[in-house]
């Protein structure tokens, strides 16, 4: 079996097959749970669902006039995307540095591996005790929470660059600048994307972690201040939308690193 490869058809349809059971399971509860009582709430129905979708997205809140799940996603994506650009900013500079330099590698990677090691939701109350309640603290738990290991991912992937690449370089009078800028960074480029497409799972765990807590708008935000209603038919469409954007952000890196560094996609990464 290990060499019975499905066509295209068949992966596809083998990829939805644990897609459609999953719904069919939950739609049957569902019914069956609605059939004893009408107004229960733990697994709304489609129907149900469809509507709160409809009042969250295309429908004027009563009170701020806004539509409130258009407003949470485009304020969770700015703090996202603010975190992990930060993130993988530091995470270039530091991974090649701490890669090609022996002496700063000395210096920074011990820190860069117990900062890797520190449990970010445990520092939480500090960052709001000192960077306060607004967005600073929510971005910073990303750049924390993500940075460190994308430092690692980095530095280990210069470390493994061929050895007779340094030498070469070297033997026709690179010095260290031109080391890290035509021979490190243009092959761990790509490499950082994958970093960063792996540290998105992370980063948004540590961002609704953050709106949960402190915030007055966001897709965590609203999620924890609807289940006190017990609001599973805003609940399960916003852990769904939470779902897409992740796999669309997730695909366009993907995308955005096969076209942009074909070679490395070619060595089958």
């Amino acid at each position: 079996m290990i060499n019975h490869h499905p066509g295209r058809v068949s992966a596809t349809l083998l990829g939805l097959l644990p897609f459609l059971l999953i719904m069919l399971i939950y739609s049957l509860a569902s019914q069956e749970r609605l059939a004893d009582n009408p107004n229960d709430k733990l697994l709304p129905g489609l129907e149900q669902m469809t509507a709160a979708v409809d009042r969250m997205a295309f429908q004027e809140d009563r009170r701020s006039g806004d539509y409130l799940m258009w407003q949470d996603t485009t304020a969770s994506l700015a703090r996202l995307g603010m975190g992990v650009g930060i993130a993988a900013s530091l995470a270039l500079v530091v991974g090649i540095l701490n890669g090609v330099l022996p002496l700063v590698r000395a210096n920074l990677a011990p820190l860069v591996s117990a900062l890797s090691m520190v449990p970010p939701l445990a520092i939480l109350p500090i960052l709001f005790i000192v960077f306060g309640l607004g967005e600073l603290s929510k971005v910073m738990l990303i750049v924390i929470g993500t940075a460190p290991i994308m430092m690692r991912d980095v530095a280990q992937r210069v470390r493994e660059l061929p050895g007779e690449q340094l030498i070469k370089i070297q033997t026709l009078g690179a010095n260290s600048w031109q080391v890290i800028t035509r021979m490190a960074l243009p092959q761990v480029l790509p490499r950082l994307i994958d970093a960063v497409r792996l540290s998105l799972g992370p980063a948004w765990l540590f961002l609704i972690a953050a709106e949960a807590i402190a915030s007055t708008e966001g897709l965590g935000y609203r999620i924890f201040l609807v289940r006190r209603y017990l609001a599973m038919d805003v609940i399960l469409p916003y852990v769904i939308w939470i779902t897409i954007l992740a796999i669309v952000i997730d695909q366009c890196l993907r995308l955005a690193n096969r076209r942009l560094f074909p070679w490395y996609n070619a060595g089958g990464h």
